[in-house]
């Protein structure tokens, strides 16, 4: 067993540091066009203090990866739970994952563009959480097929699309730009109404 750190709250915040100065070097270079002395001078420590907390350059990827995709696992059911009609908590699902990816999309360009970059057993893991995301996605679709308030001949290809759409936001997404997260969260939540064919 690990012995506890004498100040917790000092740990996690070199921790942080160190993620968001990974999120931006990843972002910036790319997984394998980056070193792990980049990321420790992004988060302004040495190297050697960057070990204290991560082994390896792959396994700070890991983090932000999981880290990421079980946020996104969490926002998908809160909207799903929320309540209403499957056309009312798709468009609340799609306004909710539009915004993520644009306000975060740094860190989302990071987690869904660098997966290659992991070993196998963690790519597995982050794959895992990436089919429930879909799941919870299609099986929402499939309710409202069975409602008669989705026209959808093929639910799960309807959800690969609806959650592609919102995914790539962060490959082109800067701000400043043409739209706001609110403004595009808006946008994509009657897209995804119109995708699925919902009536009224």
């Amino acid at each position: 067993m690990s012995p506890r750190p004498k100040n917790p709250g000092r740990t996690d915040a070199t921790r942080a540091r160190l993620l968001d100065a990974a999120v931006t070097t990843f972002a910036e270079r790319g997984f394998h066009g980056s070193t792990i002395r980049d990321i420790a001078g992004g988060a302004g420590l040495s190297t050697a203090a960057l070990y204290v907390h991560y082994r390896t350059k792959e396994e700070v990827l890991y983090q932000i990866s999981r880290d990421g995709h079980e946020e996104t696992l969490a926002l998908v059911r809160a909207a799903i739970a929320s309540g209403g009609t499957p056309g009312e908590r798709l468009e609340r699902l799609f306004r909710d994952f539009t915004r993520y990816h644009a306000q975060a999309h740094t860190t989302a360009r990071v987690i869904n563009y660098e997966l290659a970059g992991l070993e196998a057993s963690h790519r597995a893991q982050v794959h895992a959480i990436r089919r429930r995301i879909e799941a919870e996605v299609q099986d929402l679709v499939r309710q409202g097929v069975a409602t008669g308030e989705f026209d959808v001949t093929e639910p799960a290809l309807t959800t690969t699309a609806l959650l592609s759409l919102g995914i790539d936001i962060a490959r082109w997404y800067r701000e400043g730009g043409n739209w706001t997260p609110d403004e595009l969260a808006e946008r994509y939540a009657k897209l995804a109404l119109r995708l699925v064919g919902a009536s009224g």
